[in-house]
């Protein structure tokens, strides 16, 4: 008889968002010392670094329990693209973009590395992915956003031109053995 491997149940509120039209206006340009990315051959380890760095603090998990060899295959879909923000020659954060439904693209992950958060780069980040996701034919643009995520993470996508669709709590039975720290506020 196989036991069940150790988890630590969280609980959040999912909140899903949709945007139906580009932004009317240009985005703000990014600080001195950055430059967004494109990564066309994003391997394994790269984007391992960069989801659990940007992550760590934010329960990010569904991609840390994925093998590498179903890992390589998403990042090979040419459907999935991966843009990391460098600042002053280091990485700083990233997003990707999934068009594997188009005309519909989500937004499936967007963060700062802890070292940029504060930084005033956020905002012009999203943006900068915003805009790269309405190139090509997009009809709308999705993401979503939890209570586990940055608590500015909701108002800043609800500024750059999301709205919300719908929230549904979800529990998550989170493996011990990652190592994240879930916060005693997301514990149930």
């Amino acid at each position: 008889m196989m036991t069940a491997e150790p988890v630590v149940r969280v609980g959040v509120v999912v909140t899903f968002l949709r945007m139906d039209a580009a932004p009317a206006t240009p985005g703000p340009a990014l600080p001195d010392g950055a430059e967004v990315r494109r990564e066309p051959e994003c391997d394994v380890p790269f984007y391992r670094f960069l989801y659990d760095t940007v992550g760590a603090d934010y329960v990010w998990w569904l991609r840390r329990t994925m093998p590498d060899r179903q890992l390589a295959a998403l990042l090979r879909d040419p459907r999935i693209s991966i843009h990391v923000l460098y600042h002053q020659g280091r990485p700083a954060g990233f997003y990707e973009l999934d068009r594997g439904n188009t005309p519909l693209v989500n937004l499936s992950y967007f963060g700062l590395m802890p070292h940029a958060v504060g930084h005033r780069m956020g905002f012009a980040f999203l943006r900068h992915a915003i805009d790269t996701a309405w190139q090509g034919g997009t009809r709308a643009l999705t993401v979503n956003t939890c209570t586990a995520d940055h608590p500015r993470a909701l108002p800043t996508y609800l500024r750059a031109g999301f709205r919300t669709v719908r929230q549904v709590h979800e529990d998550w039975d989170v493996p011990v053995r990652l190592g994240l720290v879930i916060p005693d506020r997301l514990r149930v």
